[in-house]
């Protein structure tokens, strides 16, 4: 289980470019600022060394334990990449090939500033385990899909089983009802996910709009675009997540907007599976759409650095829309902090104030950037962070009072690595 938070002291930092101090009890920032006290009662004191303080990124969309993966089956479009390369492999997953899959994935996180992530993927105890060994906070969504032999009842046992052993984690962890896609399930099955979302109170997490076939299929299928369907089945509320949303069009992203639910873009993994289209932006923001940035898996991306794919994001946007207001980099990097999603930043954190996550009263999950690194040694922090950073930008990582990387090193490195490479040979995949 998840340590407990931790009384935690932070010196020698910087706030908006005054030097700041911080202190943090049972989890909670509970002073910030120039005169701050940091003699008292913490336990713990973690010198930023003149580093910024600055609010923790959170991955919207993602399939962790799928860093094993990496480098297999690349150059495929993303049928191919599925049906060839990737499900015939995870049919042959264990348990522990996920969590040392997840645990590689929670050490590029934390060295990339990633507090927290959205996940669908199989054996989700084992996720919720490594998570939790991690010191990080997850949403985590065992993947429904139909079953090939026609057996729901024992597909919809397993899945009720796994929803309630998600339960028993600590308060890290929250779980999803995460239906694959609607072209990996009838609407039988996406109508049982929605009312089992409802019946638990769970949000939910599908793949929608990926790519143009997804759509045209939808149509023919259903005599309506995806986003339209998924509503006619009840399922789009502010308790919904939309991973991708490539091919909306302007009534669906109004519609989205209007029951309040979030599409999680993807635009690195979307530009390597060559899906031929980026999400519309700028529209989804004047429509009111909520928005969050994800990385995907890191079989399809290949990387779990959020940062670096915040520079990709902001860039395809502008290119797209060929205007280069199309989205301004203050939000840009709201959006990467998951501060234009309540779903997707709240990650289950009570008291997560949407303006500023820096403030006292809240969770003490914060990063501290390193003040040496060329990329930020120079101009406006917000432009550097959304154009020049990457994830070695980050010099520490706090979850919960809690630090988990100080100074780029991240307890237990070695061994994540050496294990996940075992896993990785065990499947086949090097």
């Amino acid at each position: 289980m998840t340590a407990s938070p931790r009384n935690l002291a932070v010196t020698n930092a910087v706030l908006d470019g005054e030097p700041v101090s911080l202190t943090v009890e049972d989890g909670l920032i509970t002073s910030i600022g120039p005169d701050v006290d940091t003699d008292g009662s913490s336990t713990e004191t973690l010198d930023a060394r003149g580093g910024s303080l600055c609010p923790p990124l959170i991955n919207g969309h993602t399939h962790a334990a799928m860093t094993l993966f990496r480098g297999h089956g690349d150059d495929l479009p993303l049928m191919r990449w599925l049906q060839e390369a990737i499900w015939p492999v995870e049919a042959n997953l264990e348990a522990e090939d996920v969590y040392w899959g997840t645990r590689l994935a929670c050490l590029e996180m934390i060295r990339g500033g990633t507090i927290g992530f959205w996940d669908m993927y199989w054996q989700p105890e084992a996720t919720a385990r490594a998570v939790e060994d991690a010191g990080l906070r997850a949403v985590i969504g065992p993947p429904v899909f139909d079953p090939p032999d026609g057996d729901f009842e024992t597909r919809n046992r397993t899945l009720e089983e796994q929803l309630r052993n998600l339960e028993g984690f600590g308060d890290h962890i929250q779980a999803a009802v995460a239906p694959h896609a609607i072209y990996t399930n009838g609407t039988a099955g996406l109508e049982y996910a929605t009312g089992l979302a409802r019946d638990r109170d769970l949000p939910i997490h599908i793949h929608l709009s990926e790519t143009e076939q997804e759509v045209i299929d939808c149509v023919k299928a259903h005599g309506m675009r995806p986003a339209f369907y998924l509503d006619d089945l009840g399922m789009l509320s502010e308790q919904a997540t939309l991973a991708h949303g490539v091919w909306l069009d302007r009534e669906e992203l109004e519609l989205i907007a209007d029951r309040g639910a979030t599409v999680t873009t993807n635009p690195v993994a979307n530009m390597k599976l060559a899906v031929a289209g980026a999400f519309p932006c700028a529209e989804a923001s004047r429509a009111g759409v909520s928005i969050a940035l994800g990385t995907d898996g890191a079989g399809s991306n290949n990387s779990l650095d959020l940062l670096a794919d915040l520079k990709v994001f902001a860039l395809i946007q502008r290119h797209t829309a060929a205007d280069a207001e199309a989205i301004p980099m203050e939000e840009a990097w709201a959006i990467a902090t998951g501060r234009r999603s309540s779903l997707i930043g709240g990650l289950g954190r009570p008291g997560i104030p949407a303006s500023d996550p820096l403030t006292v009263g809240a969770p003490a999950d914060f990063i501290v950037l390193d003040p040496d690194v060329p990329e930020l040694a120079l101009g406006n922090l917000t432009s550097s962070l959304v154009y020049s950073a990457s994830s070695s930008a980050v010099k520490d990582t706090v979850v919960d009072g809690r630090i988990l990387m100080e100074n780029r090193e991240v307890e237990g490195h070695t061994e994540i690595l050496d294990r996940a490479r075992e896993r990785s040979t065990r499947l086949g995949l090097s």
